[in-house]
């Protein structure tokens, strides 16, 4: 082994896993690679047998994330050229909750012939919401006993969780829950594929199963209250060892080296939920620096010094982040998802027309055009609810809205109007925890949107009033999952180890930032205003037509 010693990160996202090759002593990038996944996103029809899907699926192949470390990490290792001897360790993200039922062997059971046609044996996507139901009853419940983990997630906890996911799958399907050894995050169960191992994180389990690092799970007397058959389920279907942040999770099998072009025996970290790994890869190791990691959602990460209630919040986990803080978990569910679908779904065909002669992408196009506007120029304000709230209202039932449109609205003004929706549904959050007493003094972006869109950030700076630093790394997750990998293997063996020593050494922020313009701020103010009336309006009980709408939506396609 050469005195260079190098990590591997793997971010899974939504669509593609991604893994860069991380040289340790300065975190330069050497190489890094994308695999989209073969099967997509799962949301109208299963594979091969073609059935069909609910309104709110999500599912996916766990096929695909193996996929990803046997196309991409071969990918960097050819392009850098590094010899396999000098990787010492290696970490991933995921998406989460995104979780499956394994069996005894620790093997899918959506691959297993006898199971395969019934949606409840795949992977259920974070962005699965048809546990609403589940979800309801588990916050209702919670709330008549007074359990005190409730505070924790904001008052509510959500359908994207693993609880409310695995009560429906014993409602809806309890041959696939009875066949289930274990439910696992996909973090944990990539892991055991490339360890052997079966570990659970911290960070997941905190976050998204209502652990708790002192108390543990609630009691069996809660899971019994939603559920007899539910009563055993942590000391069962839930059971395994939990381990911090930056621990060992095991060494690289033979089997796996050989497919995945490394050396058996590289240190493998627990897994890490993809924003959270952000945290440390753009450098914030220490309270009041929230961290935003923009793509087609946004997730908003906070430390904090003790642990405080904020409405919406999607946890305060302590060691949830960085070792010796609370970490605070927020959200926003859809947004780089929003400008998708406009362009994919509601652009004009002359728009898209427009932007092909020019040779660039209807993205660029729209924005554009939109940077011609000032602030309520366009006449325009949308809620950002396309795929529901996740915070502060924690509700997946509400929809998208766009006010002020006349017969002379431009598509690009609607593009505004959905950017500006964005920043408004941040600043909530930031609104939520400052007004908390958790203070939040500056911005960081990371994720595909801070790279791609100058316009988007300026208005997030406006809208926010704060300066926005934007990560170095095109790959933040990925490089932060990197770090754990080092802190894995530890400083004996030319990693880390902790956290703070290597995101101080390995992360960086550009030179360039957003700051706000004072006209632009007061304008937005009044706008926001009018955004925090809708807002409560249709969020908080005052009018209920999103939800009426969708229940006659789900009765028309049953009939």
């Amino acid at each position: 082994m050469s005195s260079t010693t190098y990590a591997i990160g793997v971010d899974y996202g939504t669509q593609s896993g991604r893994a860069v090759l991380v040289d340790l002593a300065d975190g330069t990038e050497v190489a890094d690679h994308v695999t989209p996944y073969p099967h997509h996103v799962i949301d109208e029809k299963l594979p091969e047998s073609g059935i069909r899907l609910e309104h709110d699926w999500a599912l996916q192949h766990p096929g695909d994330y193996l996929e990803v470390l046997k196309r991409s990490i071969p990918a960097v290792m050819r392009e850098s050229g590094v010899d396999p001897a000098d990787v010492v360790g290696l970490g991933i993200d995921f998406t989460a909750t995104t979780m499956l039922p394994v069996n005894e062997a620790g093997e899918a059971v959506c691959l297993l012939p006898e199971y395969r046609d019934n949606p409840h044996s795949w992977v259920k996507l974070w962005k699965h919401h048809a546990a609403q139901e589940e979800a309801n009853l588990i916050n209702e419940i919670a709330r008549k006993r007074g359990e005190k983990f409730l505070a924790r997630y904001g008052g509510k906890t959500s359908s994207e969780w693993m609880i409310a996911k695995i009560w429906q799958i014993l409602n809806e399907a309890p041959d696939i829950y009875e066949k289930t050894d274990r439910f696992l995050e996909a973090a944990d169960w990539v892991v055991l594929k490339m360890t052997g191992s079966f570990t659970r994180n911290s960070c997941t389990s905190g976050y998204k199963a209502i652990w708790h690092k002192q108390d543990g799970y609630p009691g069996k007397d809660f899971f019994k209250a939603l559920d007899p058959r539910l009563e055993n389920l942590t000391e069962t279907k839930l059971r395994g060892d939990i381990l911090p942040l930056g621990s060992k999770a095991g060494e690289l099998t033979e089997e796996m080296a050989e497919a995945m072009g490394l050396r058996p025996g590289i240190a493998v970290a627990v897994g890490n939920v993809d924003a959270h790994a952000a945290v440390p890869g753009v450098g914030v190791v220490e309270p009041g620096k929230l961290v935003m990691a923009m793509g087609t959602s946004v997730c908003h990460m906070l430390l904090g010094e003790k642990e405080i209630a904020v409405e919406g919040m999607c946890g305060v986990v302590e060691d949830g982040i960085i070792p010796g803080y609370l970490g605070y978990e927020a959200g926003q569910p859809a947004v780089g998802d929003i400008f998708e679908w406009y362009v994919e779904e509601a652009v004009p065909a002359y728009v898209k027309e427009a932007a092909a002669d020019e040779g660039i992408g209807v993205h660029e196009y729209l924005t554009r055009l939109a940077s011609a506007y000032k602030p309520g120029q366009t006449g325009l304000l949308a809620l950002d609810w396309w795929n529901g709230n996740r915070s502060v209202l924690v509700d997946t039932d509400l929809t998208g809205l766009i006010v002020g449109m006349t017969l002379l609205t431009k598509p690009e003004e609607i593009y505004r109007a959905l950017l500006e929706a964005a920043a408004f549904g941040t600043r909530k959050i930031v609104d939520a925890f400052q007004d908390s007493g958790v203070p939040v003094n500056e911005l960081f972006a990371c994720g595909g949107l801070p790279q791609k869109n100058a316009l988007l950030m300026q208005i997030y700076a406006d809208v926010t009033n704060r300066e926005i630093k934007v990560a170095a790394s095109k790959q933040t997750p990925a490089l932060g999952a990197a770090m754990f990998g080092a802190v894995a293997a530890g400083s004996a063996n030319g990693g880390y180890d902790s956290i703070v020593d290597a995101a101080r050494k390995m992360a960086h922020v550009q030179e360039e930032s957003y700051k706000p313009i004072p006209e632009h701020v007061a304008v937005y103010d009044k706008l926001y205003r009018e955004y925090t009336k809708l807002h409560d309006y249709f969020g908080r009980g005052g009018n209920t037509v999103m939800k009426v709408l969708k229940s006659i939506k789900a009765d028309a396609a049953s009939r």
